[in-house]
């Protein structure tokens, strides 16, 4: 790799990211209400497992081009959007705690990809 990092595994990463929380989202959305084994296999499990699938794909292309210390701190990317997301989409209550903590968590991101 050349002095510049190419922009494209950082991309990977973020969108990664955005397919891991919205496979969450799924997910939940899937799973909400299930009794029995046979209630999970409906189209938001299937989509939730694909965007999964299609993240896991990027953060590997994203591994193939930077060095791992540099690609897993963007998990914590994935946890603040699903935190986002729960209140805007599943309308779950927010507490102060909470807040705080996703904003700490944020910064440290921002601090670990400056470096």
């Amino acid at each position: 790799m050349g002095i510049v990092e190419p922009v494209y595994p950082r991309l990977y990463l973020v969108l990664g990211a955005v397919l891991a929380a919205a496979g969450q989202i799924l997910l939940k959305t899937g799973a909400d209400g299930a009794a029995s084994l046979t209630d999970f296999i409906n189209l938001r499990i299937v989509l939730g497992l694909a965007c999964y699938a299609l993240g896991t794909a990027l953060w590997l292309l994203a591994l193939a081009r930077l060095p791992l210390s540099k690609v897993y701190p963007f998990t914590i990317l994935t946890f603040v959007l699903v935190y986002i997301a729960s209140i805007r989409l599943l309308g779950e209550r927010i507490s102060v705690a909470l807040a705080v903590g996703v904003c700490l968590v944020f910064s440290g991101l921002i601090v670990i990809m400056a470096s």
